[in-house]
């Protein structure tokens, strides 16, 4: 089983830009398919991007498509999400996850519930 450390979170003016990443420790990162989800405070945790094992497959909420870009290299056991012309309300705590059954990329609307493999989270402020 992998684990999960996030970062590249921080603050950044509404229009501005920020990349997460998401470095998996283990062997077997390329087997997993991977998914970006947030939570804002007081709200539940909402999905947002993910990407097949092989990177060949993605797909977004529709809050973030145009915006958003996930992608990975799994020479380098990560997983990224690009984020472009940020608003105040992507404001939220930003977590991966991996997915062995690769439900992620299937379901139109992954929900976090099943996910067993998350990281710690990183803070995205957008200030208006």
């Amino acid at each position: 089983q992998v684990q999960l450390v996030e970062s590249g979170g921080g603050l950044v003016q509404a229009g501005g830009s920020l990349r997460l990443s998401c470095a998996a420790s283990g062997r077997t990162f390329s087997l997993y398919a991977m998914g970006w989800f947030r939570q804002a405070p007081g709200k539940e945790r909402e999905f947002v991007a993910a990407i097949s094992w092989s990177g060949g497959s993605t797909h977004y909420a529709d809050s973030v498509k145009g915006r958003f870009t996930i992608s990975r290299d799994n020479a380098k056991n990560t997983v990224y999400l690009q984020m472009n012309s940020l608003k105040p309300e992507d404001t939220a705590v930003y977590y991966c996850a991996a997915d062995p059954t690769h439900t992620i990329v299937v379901v139109t609307t992954p929900e976090p519930g099943y996910l067993e493999v998350w990281g710690q989270g990183t803070l995205v402020t957008v200030s208006s």
